[in-house]
């Protein structure tokens, strides 16, 4: 909540408990290790071109990797790297919506409101639970 993306209640938000102890629920199946893919009904805010890169980010498998330039081609942009990067940043629902993911085309990682730390501890706790799957996109 300190973040460089720390977000605050707004007036409009509806409170609906059923949907966050599901969202609880994931989240620690998810960081137990036991879940892959969030079901949860999402509908963050945000422009076309944002929530179509954050569907794309939705499509990343678990334990694996993209790049900027892989997410702009795939919602049919491919000149748009540096807007999927700010889209990335934008992205209000970090893990659910997984832009830990996504990663610099050399392989490197690169920014992520929650810090590299942080990034760094969900890539490697996908890839504790899914070895296989890693692809040597980055370098441990």
């Amino acid at each position: 909540p300190n973040g460089s993306r720390a977000m605050r209640a707004r007036a409009e938000w509806v409170v609906a408990d059923h949907l966050f102890a599901e969202a609880k629920s994931q989240l620690a199946a998810y960081f137990d290790g036991t879940l892959r893919d969030f079901d949860l009904p999402l509908r963050p805010p945000g422009t076309d071109f944002q929530k179509s890169v954050w569907q794309a980010l939705r499509q990343i498998p678990y334990g694996e990797t993209r790049s900027y330039a892989d997410i702009a081609k795939a919602i049919g942009r491919p000149k748009a790297t540096r807007a999927v990067g700010t889209a990335n940043n934008a992205n209000p629902l970090p893990v659910i919506v997984p832009c830990h993911r996504v990663i610099g085309a050399n392989g490197s990682l690169t920014g992520f409101g929650g810090g590299l730390d942080t990034k760094r501890f969900l890539l490697d706790l996908e890839w504790r639970t899914e070895p296989a799957s890693i692809g040597g996109l980055w370098a441990r």
